[in-house]
């Protein structure tokens, strides 16, 4: 009876009402039904959607056994890349984002979403894309970022030699099998690597994923 319940709000969310109904605000964000829509077979997912669900991560994270997870707006990277760090040294006033052990930074490339992530614990930085595209530079950009925020925020100069960059190859992650996908891989691409679990979801799972985001941002908690 809780799944079909489960199932039949999901299905509310997307056919009842107008596309401008809020149905969940946190983490300074409104979600529409519109925005939630996106989430329908072959939808393809929006900033709200995606930052939304990357707050609910940093949110889980805070509970014990978690690692201590911080994760960037999808707007960062294309504002670093068009202006380096000076251009968004203000996005993390007030908070060191060095004492956290995961940094998650969701991508986007005009018509793709693909995830970065920087281990601190590990001194890593992973590029997850579902379409295999490599993506070196954009962990170097990422790399120089942290080292002028570690200088400028705690005086700290990182030692660059010590870190291991890698554009995950399409034999260790699950890729997609349609030109929609994306977003709901790098959702599930953080929500595993936030566990600390290896990832072993497949293209199939997608379906079920994107209904699942559905109850978990209507109702701000992750299953």
């Amino acid at each position: 009876p809780l799944f079909q319940a489960m199932e039949s709000e999901i299905s509310a969310a997307f056919d009842s009402g107008e596309p401008e109904d809020i149905l969940s605000r946190a983490f300074k964000l409104s979600v529409t039904r519109e925005d939630i829509c996106t989430l329908q077979p072959l939808g393809w997912l929006n900033d709200r959607i995606m930052n939304f669900y990357m707050g609910l991560l940093v949110e889980r994270s805070k509970k014990e056994g978690y690692p201590a997870v911080y994760a960037f707006n999808t707007f960062f990277y294309s504002k670093l890349s068009s202006t380096s760090h000076k251009g968004v040294k203000k996005w993390t006033k007030g908070v060191d984002i060095f004492e956290h052990d995961v940094i998650l930074v969701p991508i986007h490339l005009r018509i793709h979403w693909t995830l970065l992530v920087v281990d601190l614990r590990e001194k890593t930085i992973k590029y997850f894309d579902s379409l295999g595209q490599k993506g070196d530079h954009i962990c170097k950009t990422v790399l120089k970022y942290l080292e002028e925020e570690s200088k400028e925020k705690r005086n700290i100069e990182l030692t660059a030699s010590e870190w291991t960059l890698h554009s995950m190859g399409t034999e260790e992650i699950p890729q997609q099998n349609n030109g929609s996908d994306c977003g709901v891989f790098v959702c599930k691409f953080a929500d595993f690597i936030s566990r600390d679990k290896p990832i072993i979801f497949t293209p199939e799972h997608m379906p079920y994923f994107r209904r699942k985001m559905v109850w978990e941002i209507i109702h701000q908690q992750l299953l």
